[in-house]
């Protein structure tokens, strides 16, 4: 680690600053579909990004949280702004800090780790023996890695580039709702990315690596009717959406094509009453991940020219793709070479990463705005009870983007 670069300094004299202000956002559970609890998030985000000079506006919403969008640097410059791009809400329930506690603890070794050497970076003291005796450092909490150590980080960057005079027009949005889909941040985020030079996403990186490519996200819902009966009175009378609903799934089975990066997977599936009456209705919830934009229309080709083989069941299609996949274009890979560089400066390895899961970035980069994601920290058990982050990379990956920042 090249501890003599200003700006990696400048972000290590704030380290105690970065863990104590995580762990204040991370004891606030926010949920996406509780308003309250997301909004108390954006207000304790609002407050630390005017103590450094932003500038807040709200965009209020009455179901999810308010979207927040924060403006650092000149208010008028010839530049465009660099877009930074995270959330505040996430998969975790009120109540679920009681189970996952914010806490730090060593594990056993990271699965794509490239620990940097002992340095002056480090937030928490620790020897290298305690490390390689005990695993690695890491910090635990819902939402840790997703996202709200991004959203840190961020604010970490900036006050960087605040402390060595340097001053470039910067936009932060938080989105209140990407855990469900952003249904009502998507329009924001699209009519900012429009008006800004580039995307920088705050998302988890993928291992040690930054994203430059996401699939396509979608969700559709098979709902039959039938007519009900009683199995054992009426049997032949009855019309079973169960089994149609089946016969159904074996063709969706088929919509898979591992080749073109194509997977469809039925994760929900419900019908019927009782045991003894024949079923009326039954539905299927069904995930789509495309590689391709061009793709999605095949896709949705494919769902609507299902047919029920029983006359007497009838089919109800809704659904459809919702977010367009982050295809690898030539202003991505451009950022990443830069941010590569940059990492090599900063004495660590950055490579680049594809992933089924979506952002969105998926939207930024659908409309041609170079989009870089996965800057923001290492770790694993996004969605699940080990969420958890590295220690030892917080610092250098917040240098990073705070290089980037400087740089573009």
């Amino acid at each position: 680690m090249n501890d003599r670069n200003p700006l990696l300094a400048a972000v290590n004299s704030q380290s105690a600053w970065l863990t104590t202000t995580l762990r204040d956002l991370v004891l606030i559970e926010s949920p996406s579909d509780n308003k309250p609890a997301v909004d108390e998030a954006v207000r304790l985000v609002a407050s630390l990004a005017q103590s450094i000079g932003g500038r807040v506006k709200l965009h209020r919403q009455k179901h999810f949280g308010d979207v927040l969008e924060l403006r650092f640097g000149p208010a008028r410059s010839s530049r465009k702004p660099i877009l930074l791009l995270g959330h505040l809400d996430t998969v975790w329930p009120l109540g679920t800090l009681r189970t996952m506690p914010w806490r730090k603890a060593f594990a056993r070794p990271f699965t794509a780790s490239h620990r940097p050497p002992a340095g002056r970076h480090r937030v928490m003291p620790a020897t290298m023996e305690d490390t390689e005796a005990r695993g690695e450092l890491r910090i635990y909490g819902p939402g840790v890695l997703d996202m709200k150590s991004g959203v840190v980080m961020a604010l970490a960057a900036i006050r960087a580039l605040a402390q060595l005079g340097i001053s470039r027009p910067i936009t932060l949005l938080l989105n209140s709702d990407e855990e469900v889909g952003s249904p009502v941040s998507r329009p924001i985020t699209e009519r900012l990315a429009l008006t800004s030079q580039c995307v920088l996403v705050l998302e988890a990186a993928q291992g040690l690596a930054c994203k430059t490519a996401r699939k396509g996200v979608g969700d559709y819902r098979l709902h039959v009717t039938g007519v009900a009966s009683h199995s054992g009175v009426d049997f032949t009378s009855g019309h079973s959406a169960i089994l149609e609903l089946a016969r159904l799934l074996q063709t969706v089975a088929g919509f898979t094509d591992l080749k073109l990066g194509r997977t469809v997977n039925p994760g929900v599936i419900s019908g019927g009453t009782r045991s003894n009456v024949v079923a009326e209705h039954a539905f299927a919830d069904i995930d789509v991940r495309i590689a391709r934009a061009s793709d999605a229309a095949r896709v949705d080709r494919l769902f609507r020219s299902l047919r029920c083989s029983d006359p007497g069941c009838k089919l109800e299609i809704t659904g459809g793709i919702n977010r367009p996949p982050m295809e690898r274009k030539p202003g991505t890979v451009a950022l990443y070479k830069q941010a590569r560089r940059l990492a090599a400066e900063l004495g660590i390895q950055l490579d680049e990463a594809s992933t089924g899961g979506g952002s969105d970035g998926n939207f930024t980069a659908a409309l041609g705005v170079p989009t870089l994601d996965g800057l923001g920290a290492v770790g694993e058990g996004a969605h699940a009870a080990h969420e958890s982050i590295l220690i030892d990379h917080i610092v250098p990956r917040t240098a990073l983007l705070a290089a980037l920042l400087a740089s573009l």
